[in-house]
Parts: C-alpha cells; structure tokens; sequence
C-alpha cells in the first residue's frame, strides 16, 4: 500500500481518481479548498499542503482553474512536494496545449514544462474534452433561444472515467514521462454534439454556426485540440447522454 495525494480530489476528474485508489487499497490524501483536513488553496501554498505532501509517495495532480493562477499552484505543489521527497508527480493535461494558442492551454503547457523540469519522477497524460465540460457547455448556451457555435469545429469528448482508470494505472506504475495522448472514440462536429444534446433533453432551440476570428478559432478549427488517432475511449457521447438522461434519450 502507498500514500497517494490527488489535487482536486473532490473535482469531477479527482474523486473518480481517488475511489480508484482507495479501491486498490491506498491511503489516499484529498486536497481541494474546502475538504479537511487538507483544505488549502494550492495557489497560496502554506502549512496545511506541506502536512498534505509529509509522507507520501505520488502526488496526482488534477485541481485547475480556469480562471488562472495554475501556474503559481504547480510552483507551490513542487516546491512542497520536492521537500517532502515524493517520488512520481503525476498530471493531467489537454491534448492541443502545445498547438491552440488559448489563454488557458497555453497555462496547461508551463504547467507541464515546470512538472518536467521538477526534479521530481513524473508522468503527464493529455486528454480530450470531458463528455462533462461540453455538456456544461451546451446546457449553457441552449438557455438562449438559438444556439449559436464556432463555425468548422469538431471535438472528441472523452468520458471522464475512462481518463480515472488511464491516470489511476499511471500513478500506480513508474514515472514514465509524457505518455500517449487518450481521445474519445468519435471525432464530430459540434453542431452534431449539441443537436444529440438537445435531442436528449427535448429542447427544441434553432443551431447558428458562427464564423469566428483569431488564432486560437483557427486552431480549434483546423484540429489542434483532437488526438484521432488516439482514439482510444468506448463511452460515445451519445452513450453519455443516454446514461445521463435515460434510455430514451436517442429517441426523443
């Protein structure tokens, strides 16, 4: 049995995590904001992550914010972690940070360059969009009367537990770098995505594709964000919303 840290462990990728763990039969540490005892804004660091990290062998990190600051936190959780001499830092990244100049990719990036220069064993996994985030997304702009999407997209939405069961393996092996990208099964576009999301919830709402500008649009646009052939998830999104919304969902 080792002792495992998950950051973000009450988070919609974390808490998958953790029941993996403790299913294993680790001691697993849980470290959010709110959650005792190890409570602790990772961006302000400070006695309560040193108590979190004292003792433990891997640190699976999976808070974010993408309102910022993940930079700051990587900094503190490193330096915490470096003095407490964990052995294997493991984390969860997106595919495309490298390719879609996006304010919140482009923090995910130095978040893995300042895990890779470390010191520190570590592993980092890039995956797909969570089934969970684009239907977050879709709720929200089906509260309008016409759905408005970027123009030319496409996604490849991943189920979240099928990411835990990836990253769980990972932090139970040896640091083994940067690993194989992990994409959902299906690549579509987002229009189809959200006409499968309102068809699943009953909702009768027009769909308005919208040509956008810029850098990170074209990016998305041409693909940067997918990882076909790493196709490697099972759950569809269409499975997903099935199991979210009932056994009726795709026939409504």
């Amino acid at each position: 049995m080792t002792t495992i840290l998950v950051t973000g462990g009450t988070g919609t990728l974390g808490r998958h995590v953790s029941e993996r763990l403790r299913g294993a039969g680790h001691e697993v540490r849980v470290l959010s904001r709110k959650t005792r005892p190890y409570a602790v804004d990772l961006r302000e660091g400070g006695k309560v992550l040193e108590e979190a990290v004292t003792g433990v062998d891997t640190v699976v990190h999976c808070a974010t914010s993408p309102r910022g600051g993940d930079e700051q936190a990587a900094r503190n959780l490193i330096a915490a972690a470096r003095r407490a001499e964990v052995g294997h830092l493991v984390d969860i990244s997106i595919v495309g940070v490298d390719r879609v100049p996006y304010g919140y990719y482009r923090s995910k990036l130095a978040v893995e360059r300042l895990i890779e220069d470390s010191g520190t064993g570590w592993t980092v996994l890039r995956a797909t969009q969570f089934h969970d985030l684009v239907l977050t997304v879709l709720q929200g702009l089906a509260r309008l009367p016409v759905v408005p999407l970027p123009a030319r997209v496409k996604d490849q939405p991943v189920d979240v537990t099928e990411v835990a069961d990836r990253l769980t393996g990972l932090a139970l092996g040896a640091p083994a770098g940067r690993v194989d990208d992990m994409g959902g099964p299906e690549v579509r576009t987002f229009d189809s995505l959200a006409r499968a999301y309102l068809r699943a919830t009953g909702r009768r709402r027009a769909v308005v594709k919208v040509p956008l500008r810029g850098a990170a649009y074209r990016a998305f646009r041409d693909g940067g964000h997918l990882a076909p052939d790493h196709a490697v998830g099972r759950t569809t999104f269409d499975e997903f919303l099935t199991r979210r919304f009932g056994a009726g969902a795709a026939h409504r």
